[in-house]
């Protein structure tokens, strides 16, 4: 039998994605809101793509530079 394989998630969800960022949930949605992190929805999940997440550290620390 195989040893199991470790996948590494290409979208995260609301949760994960703030810890993540390292920041609360509330700011995640504030920044979905903004239109500065990218995410969609799948029924009534809202997901973020795992890249989306290094998007938005550039784009903040650019800013805050």
């Amino acid at each position: 039998m195989d040893a199991p394989t470790s996948i590494t998630p290409r979208v995260l969800r609301v949760e994960e994605a703030a810890r993540a960022l390292g920041i609360g949930r509330s700011l995640v949605y504030d920044l979905i809101r903004s239109g500065r992190l990218r995410s969609f929805k799948v029924g009534s999940r809202r997901l973020i793509p795992a890249a989306a997440i290094d998007e938005v550290i550039t784009t903040l620390t650019e800013e805050a530079a």
